[in-house]
């Protein structure tokens, strides 16, 4: 039964990377066409004005986008069914905002490693032929990487997608500042227009959008979340039937409770939305308010792990704990210690919370594999298991196909 189920995967997967080689041709294709029409008779710099990092982010960029959301179609159509299921509006802001994390990761990208190779290569220009090849070879890679993302977006892509998203935004922003001593005050100075137009722009699209995937994020882990309780809820009702001795781990108390991890990582990414929408040097009390509610809900998610968690390995436990003990040491350093200013503590928050992010999505999807929740496979929605056989579907194992 295993092996068979395992063949359409299997072909799914090998048509998934088909379909990116041929998305990643056709974007070189069309950098080619670009290539050739803007460096006719002109040799370009590796960066700045005029140079090949400008032509490849935008064009990477928009091929990046596009094979994403081609790719996305895919996923919705025959894995991750549920994803069309959802209100239009929801579904448009989302596939808006996944669209702009791979244009922006495609164009910051370009943009910093081609500033890189101008620093290291100073003074280097390229003939047409070079610069429209770096153009192909850029264009290429963003439409490969964007399709295969789209057609197989998962929780733990979606987590590491939205902390390189992060880095990536914040520093080309501190990159492109034009105000050097702009880290004097704080990290939200990039975003008040007094660091330069393009840190502005990228700051604060940045947040919005990391934001409105963290609420996107929030239904996948949920969705995995919810099928683990009820797992674990129906193990619970055997132990305590009759015969079975009665034993009920963890009582009502401490059960799985995905709606208070989804309530804090969707209030956490209003919060950033709003932070990216109203600046802090025009709207001062709001934007505070906001990084003031975004804490409050990050530290009840992180203390209250083993409540809304149960069942969960000790050692995320402990890291989680070590990581509030981070994030506690790292405020008493900025005040009263005053070892360094805001910035510094604000970059060190940043990334320990985001780390624990990413180490939290894969316990999930560690802990919703071992509880014998079926992976998503095509025709069924993601983490809704195959029809069980025989006696299993009483018993609750779920893990035949």
């Amino acid at each position: 039964m295993q092996e068979e189920g395992a063949v359409p995967v299997a072909r799914r997967q090998l048509d998934i990377e088909s379909r990116s080689i041929w998305a990643g041709v056709a974007a070189g294709v069309v950098a080619i066409i670009v290539g050739l029409i803007a460096f006719r008779g002109y040799r370009p710099p590796l960066a700045g004005d005029g140079s090949v990092a400008i032509y490849a982010s935008v064009v990477a960029g928009a091929m990046a986008g596009a094979a994403f959301v081609a790719g996305y179609v895919q996923n919705v159509r025959t894995v991750h069914l549920w994803l069309g299921a959802r209100p239009v509006v929801r579904q448009i802001v989302d596939v808006a905002a996944l669209l702009v994390v791979h244009a922006s990761i495609a164009t910051m990208s370009a943009l910093v490693l081609f500033r890189l190779f101008q620093q290291a290569f100073s003074g280097l220009t390229v003939d047409p032929v070079a610069g429209t090849v770096m153009l192909a070879v850029s264009a290429g890679v963003a439409g490969y990487f964007g399709y295969t993302s789209g057609a197989r977006i998962t929780a733990v892509a979606l987590s590491v997608m939205l902390a390189v998203f992060m880095a990536s935004g914040m520093l080309v922003s501190m990159l492109y500042a034009e105000n050097p001593l702009w880290w004097h005050s704080m990290f939200s100075e990039l975003g008040t227009g007094q660091a330069g137009l393009t840190s502005f722009w990228t700051f604060n699209t940045t947040i919005t959008t990391s934001g409105i995937i963290l609420t996107t994020l929030s239904a996948f882990i949920t969705r995995d979340l919810k099928r683990w309780a009820e797992v674990v809820a129906t193990r619970r009702h055997d132990a305590g039937a009759p015969g079975r001795g009665h034993r009920n781990p963890g009582g009502r108390f401490l059960r799985p409770r995905p709606a208070v991890i989804r309530a804090c990582l969707v209030v956490g990414g209003i919060c950033m939305v709003g932070i990216g929408l109203f600046p802090v040097n025009t709207f001062e009390r709001i934007h505070t308010s906001f990084v003031q509610v975004l804490a409050v809900a990050l530290m009840v998610l992180l203390t209250g792990v083993p409540l809304w968690l149960p069942g969960f390995p000790k050692a995320f436990f402990l890291l989680t704990y070590m990581s509030v003990a981070a994030l506690i040491a790292a405020a008493l350093l900025w005040r009263p210690v005053q070892y360094y200013n805001l910035t510094a503590l604000e970059l060190a928050a940043a990334g320990i919370v985001f780390a624990w992010l990413v180490v939290f999505i894969r316990n999930t999807t560690a802990v919703v594999a071992a509880a014998g929740v079926a992976p998503a496979v095509p025709g069924l929605p993601a983490g809704v298991p195959a029809a069980p056989e025989g006696p299993d579907e009483a018993s609750g194992n779920i893990t035949k196909r």
